[in-house]
């Protein structure tokens, strides 16, 4: 083993067998650890989401009384929605998929650009909120330059995290989300039961306040001022999703673990976020420079529990340490689900199809890179300001969530004569819908000018590039299918080849007979053409030919031991085909096959088995060829044949690329 090898083994552990029937239920997350993965994100919004709607109300905080009232209402209608979703797609997917099924692929690419981008902003407004949490632990606070560089160190360890893997990086955060969960019970239960007395005073302020208000801006005035107050809380509830998107993490049964999910992430956001609001009001606290509203209230709450003393500085820099390290577990949903939304559209031709790929590790490590990398371009944008963030923050998430209740009130409408309960299930998702679109409506028209443009920018360039991507890989598809219309359905062979059974295994030939061995993928005209074009180059020269496949286990296969089954048979069953082509061309065939995630590494080491078998091996790959050569080509097309050329040629296997000549 090779000095990087082992280094990759000590920083990110031993390598996954994908073919181990309990690789499944050793990563997967039960219903608790994946409230802390995927709760944490909407539950530490409550750090962020209540403190700007508060303060957006300026000095008519009492009308945050009703926007408490809403938001509690929102999040649990937005959950239930979200259940009926979880249970008509067990198998995840989210926002993209439910888009995708119900409503078309317009749409479809609409909400999971939406996802990208906004888990993008997830990462970077939860770490940029950790760092200013744990800056208010500081009497003077700690400067905004100095803010950036730790959210940007904050980043790396979480890509570092979740490159190593999903449930290793969960059960590290999980003491933390115990620690918050205890300390913010503690703050709001006392914030409230210690000023209960004071509940009548506050509701008869408020409808003093209210009419006030009503006196000096009118009642549509107000109205929008509760509704842009309403949208720069909005990031309350993102995270509320993550359940939908991630189902492939939960363990069996998933629908019951992910509907359980969603409950504990419900109670949890709303009694949090409400509380915080309430408190906010009954405390009589006020934004200080330097110091969140919550650090505020957990110090003006902590004096009056335990008085000026050490106890009293410890629950507080206990609860906001809670707070700060909760925030860094929350930018945990974006790299939880931003990866699986990616491999799904790379599934379906929206992006490059390497985003599909896991790594040793099982995990979507190409995935996990660029959210990192897109957080990072964001925070370095803003100056990781969260004032700056939380304005382009959002958005895209109500988005996702009106097109997924778009799209179940048309199932629900479809399904109308064969469901009895439609109607009830089409209620809760209508209702859903015209909540968010509410929601999202007013997000857009409150935050567009403020900078929410940059958001609406970078997701229609995504969209732009989605669609030029997916045009390019239709067209090279429509070339590949006429050369698999061709070659694989000749005369000759059609009748023989339909036959899927297992070839006999015939003797093997002489170690000294000259060997073409051909790296395939699949039975398809790339294939026949490489054995073809080695037949006319090589006339009678090669009288043996051996057939290499790796079954790469990607994120769609990596669901389940049926899945990798069914891969396996797959590509056995496709090499079977090649070696009875070759025998009816008169050569000796053979196949080898593996099943694993690193597509270079499996074939190599194939490669190197044939090496032991024959002293004359010859290896053909073929690669497509575009008449010009660009940074777009190698990265929609995968390098594999020239990083084989080079790992075989090094170790003295000659190894020759048939170029495919491809005019797009």
């Amino acid at each position: 083993m090779g000095l990087l090898d082992t280094t990759k083994r000590v920083f990110l552990g031993e390598s996954r067998d994908p073919l181990d029937p309990h690789v499944f239920h050793q990563l997967s997350l039960a219903a608790f650890l994946a409230w802390v993965g995927l709760g944490a994100d909407g539950l530490s919004s409550s750090c962020y989401g209540p403190e700007e709607l508060f303060v957006a109300l300026g000095p008519h905080r009492h009308l945050a009384v009703y926007l408490a009232a809403a938001t509690a209402l929102t999040i649990i209608v937005i959950s239930a929605s979200y259940s009926q979703i979880i249970e008509l797609f067990p198998t995840g997917g989210g926002g993209y998929l439910v888009a995708t099924r119900l409503l078309g692929s317009g749409a479809g690419l609409v909400s999971g650009s939406a996802l990208v981008v906004d888990y993008a902003m997830t990462i970077a407004m939860q770490v940029a909120a950790s760092v200013a949490a744990l800056s208010s632990l500081t009497a003077a606070g700690v400067p905004q330059h100095v803010q950036l560089v730790y959210s940007l160190i904050l980043v790396g360890v979480l890509i570092f995290l979740n490159v190593r893997g999903v449930k290793e990086s969960v059960q590290f955060l999980l003491p933390i989300f115990v620690l918050f969960l205890v300390t913010h019970v503690l703050m709001i239960g006392y914030g409230i039961g210690k000023h209960f007395g004071a509940m009548p005073l506050l509701m008869a302020d408020t409808v003093k306040d209210t009419k006030l208000t009503v006196g000096q801006i009118g009642l549509f005035g107000t109205i929008a001022l509760m509704l842009k107050a309403f949208s720069m809380g909005g990031g309350t509830y993102t995270g509320l999703e993550a359940v939908s998107n991630g189902l492939q993490i939960l363990r069996e049964p998933r629908v019951k673990t992910g509907r359980r999910t969603m409950t504990l992430m419900a109670v949890s956001l709303s009694i949090t976020a409400g509380g915080l609001i309430l408190c906010y009001l009954l405390a009589g606290v006020f934004r200080v420079p330097g110091l969140t509203l919550n650090a505020v209230l957990v110090k003006k709450l902590s004096g009056e529990a335990f008085g000026a003393g050490a106890l009293s500085s410890s629950f507080v820099w206990m609860t906001l340490v809670a707070e700060g390290a909760l925030l860094f577990v929350g930018a945990q949903a974006g790299f939880l689900d931003g990866p699986r939304v990616l491999s799904n559209m790379a599934i379906d031709s929206w992006i490059p199809h390497r985003f599909s790929l896991l790594s040793e590790r099982l995990v979507t490590q190409n995935g996990v890179l660029v959210m990192g990398l897109a957080a990072v371009g964001i925070l370095v944008y803003t100056g990781g300001s969260i004032d700056v963030i939380v304005v382009m923050y959002s958005i895209n998430v109500f988005l996702t969530f009106t097109l997924s209740q778009l799209g179940m009130c048309v199932h629900w409408w479809q399904e109308r004569h064969a469901e009895p309960s439609w109607l009830k299930r089409f209620a809760i998702n209508g209702i859903g819908l015209s909540a968010t679109a509410t929601i999202l409506v007013i997000t857009v028209v409150m935050k567009f000018r403020e900078g929410g443009w940059v958001t609406v920018l970078i997701t229609s360039s995504l969209v732009g590039i989605c669609v030029v991507t997916r045009k390019h890989y239709r067209s090279i598809g429509l070339l590949m299918k006429r050369a698999d219309d061709v070659l694989t359905t000749l005369p000759r062979i059609s009748v023989r080849l339909s036959d899927t059974a297992s070839v006999p295994k015939v003797e093997p030939v002489s170690r000294s007979t000259p060997t073409a061995v051909f790296l395939v993928s699949g039975f398809n005209g790339l294939g026949i053409h490489s054995l073809l074009q080695v037949q006319k180059y090589f006339p009678r020269y090669f009288k043996n030919a051996v057939f290499l496949s790796v079954g790469v286990v990607d994120s769609a296969k990596f669901k389940g031991t049926d899945e990798v089954e069914n891969l396996k048979r797959e590509t056995e069953s496709d090499l079977n085909k090649y070696v009875e082509y070759a025998r009816m061309l008169g050569m000796h065939a053979e196949h080898h096959m593996a099943i694993g995630t690193d597509l270079l590494d499996e074939i190599v080491e194939l490669c190197r088995l044939v090496k032991t078998r024959y002293d004359r091996p010859v290896f053909f790959a073929s690669k497509l060829i575009f008449p010009q050569e660009n940074l777009a080509n190698r990265l929609l097309h995968n390098q594999t044949p020239f990083a084989v050329q080079r790992r075989l040629q090094f170790e003295g296997m000659q190894t020759v690329i048939l170029p495919i000549q491809v005019s797009v």
